[in-house]
């Protein structure tokens, strides 16, 4: 998967104008139109190289896609990094999956298929269990789920109190909740 940084030429702390003028200079040297006339191999030499340069602004020019980045070149020593980097190589060609560890094609998200290096059958993957739970749609689902579970304790409560007040004066009918 090589570096994105090293990739555009540029330092880690790279603003997002930086980012974007080093892919357009990438971009405009290597771009695929620019070497029609050049031979097979160098054609596909310069549409590696631009592929690689869209690949590196796609992730750098994104703040969570860049913090996420950023979160792997710093645990290089996860399972995560170690089964990401084969996986990326294998589907960088698709258009529909980018390679930087779990793939959207046909909206679904799924993990990088395990080569042996990752945790045991019997541990749990905290960082994929974190990266699951933070996602945009598990969170509308739960907080709509705390609003539904919060308007039923509610009602139940509320139907409580209406029954004591309905049933307040008889001592007969009285039951101690």
């Amino acid at each position: 998967m090589g570096d994105h940084y090293q990739t555009l030429g540029l330092r880690r702390d790279a603003t997002k104008a930086e980012v974007k003028a080093a892919f357009r200079s990438r971009a405009l040297r290597d771009h695929p139109d620019r070497h029609a006339g050049s031979t097979e191999a160098a054609r596909d030499a310069a549409a590696r190289r631009f592929r690689q340069a869209s690949d590196a602004y796609h992730v750098l020019s994104d703040d969570r896609r860049r913090a996420e980045y950023d979160f792997r070149l710093r645990s290089s020593s996860s399972s995560y990094a170690r089964t990401s980097s084969s996986w990326a190589s294998s589907s960088s060609s698709s258009s529909a999956s980018y390679g930087y560890g779990y793939g959207h094609e046909g909206g679904s998200w799924r993990r990088p298929p395990s080569s042996g290096g990752g945790a045991s059958a019997g541990s749990v993957d905290w960082e994929f269990v974190l990266k699951a739970v933070t996602r945009r749609g598990f969170l509308i689902n739960l907080g709509f789920a705390s609003v539904l579970l919060s308007g039923a304790a509610f009602l139940d409560g509320s139907i409580l109190e209406i029954w004591k007040m309905n049933n307040s004066g008889s001592e007969a009918t009285r039951v101690e909740w």
